[in-house]
């Protein structure tokens, strides 16, 4: 079923005042899924409206993602072609990563630097930032587990960090120089606020444990309410799908839907009568429960990760402790005021307020690093050979080459 305009009612987010500057950024994104994802997507469907917004601020953008990818930014895929099916392959990273520090630093020699490098693609950027000319900031996406730990304590000098929400940093390795937390952004002008819900429950992810998409039956089942299941199931993920969850689709309690996007995801996430996020894991963020509450649908979650944050308890939904509670919280929806659900994440994560957010992040990374710079104009002779390497580039690049960097072999 469509929205129709009659059950709309739009809060639109306050107007942006224009940036201090305008600033040439490079956004870095993952080489795995497209910008913006055609389906299921994490870091994608971030970079997508920010990448957006920082264009209509007035910024001179450029994009590294993956082929296909579409944007305002200009859009600059550096590999033969996208790879959902290996994401994490430190392979493609590198050579994603790579080819792109190596257009930075050839813009610079061209007499176009950048101003500031926004990273989102993962570790190696991370890793190889002391490399760049150019001052970058990475964002993290991610949990910290005991290796992820590590491997940021050891890189924690060489670039400057954002969290996406408190809760992350409370595991967070020490050494890290944070430059702030900046939540995920929604363009919440793309989402439609209905105030009459349908009768179901709706869970969407990804099919593993910690997802919970189990315990979204169990709950539904005690409320006796229909569930709907949205999401993909990833390689690796078909045993505990096969074990779990598809012995209880039975095409009318509980409905498996797949992966969606485009109207029929919003709509999905507009009719329902809650959301429900029984997740066992620090989960750093959770866009889905953003894209509900913008929606004016509530969020029924357990207290762990970024949940205790998202999502106010009696405003834009409930916490609960299991999924008995989580049952019992949905005689409780009446409670909650769509239009204030909505505004609330329009105050919070629209990505005009993201937006600005990251300009201030710029500016301060940017300056820091021109300080750095003028205190150790004294060793001109060590920034030579670097110096070298990048109007060779540049002069590649103006001969109609592609640039080379010395990053290409990992050290």
């Amino acid at each position: 079923m469509s929205v129709t305009i009659e059950t709309l009612h739009h809060h639109q987010a306050p107007a942006a005042a224009p940036p201090r500057r305008k600033l040439r950024i490079a956004l870095l994104a993952p080489p795995w899924i497209p910008v913006p994802p055609p389906g299921y997507g994490g870091i994608e469907a971030v970079v997508a409206p920010l990448a957006d917004e920082l264009v209509r601020r007035g910024h001179d953008v450029t994009l590294f993602a993956a082929p296909g990818s579409r944007s305002s930014a200009r859009v600059r895929a550096l590999l033969d072609r996208a790879h959902p099916d290996e994401i994490g392959s430190a392979l493609h990273e590198v050579d994603h990563v790579t080819r792109a520090f190596a257009e930075i630093d050839a813009a610079a020699e061209l007499g176009r630097p950048f101003d500031i490098v926004h990273d989102h693609c993962g570790f190696v950027a991370f890793a190889l930032a002391d490399r760049l000319a150019t001052p970058l900031v990475h964002t993290l996406h991610g949990p910290f587990t005991a290796q992820t730990s590590v491997f940021y304590e050891h890189h924690a000098h060489k670039a400057p960090v954002v969290a996406i929400s408190r809760t992350q940093l409370e595991s967070a390795p020490s050494g890290l120089r944070v430059a702030g937390v900046v939540p995920n952004p929604i363009d919440a002008d793309c989402w439609p606020l209905v105030r009459h819900k349908e009768d179901y429950l709706l869970w969407v992810g990804r099919m593993t444990e910690e997802k919970g998409p189990h315990r979204a039956i169990a709950a539904a089942r005690h409320a006796g309410m229909r569930l709907i299941l949205a999401g993909p199931v990833q390689p690796g993920q078909e045993p505990f799908f096969e074990r779990e969850v598809a012995p209880q689709i039975d095409g009318d309690r509980v409905t498996y839907v797949g992966e969606v996007a485009g109207e029929r995801k919003v709509n999905l996430f507009a009719r329902a009568r809650a959301l429900l996020m029984p997740i066992r894991w620090p989960e750093p963020f959770g866009m889905v429960m953003l894209e509900a509450m913008v929606c004016g649908t509530p969020v029924i979650a357990f207290p762990e990760g970024a949940a205790r944050e998202l999502v106010i308890d009696g405003v834009t939904g409930l916490l609960v402790d299991d999924e008995r509670e989580m049952a019992r919280a949905c005689e409780r929806l009446g409670g909650i005021d769509p239009i204030r659900c909505r505004q609330s994440v329009v105050d919070r994560c629209d990505v005009r307020c993201v937006a600005r957010s990251y300009e201030r992040v710029y500016l301060e990374v940017a300056a820091q690093a021109a300080h750095g710079r003028r205190a150790h104009a004294a060793l001109g002779p060590a920034w030579s050979e670097r110096s070298a390497h990048r109007a060779r580039a540049a002069e590649r690049l103006a001969a109609g080459g592609r640039p080379r960097s010395r990053l290409g072999a990992v050290q």
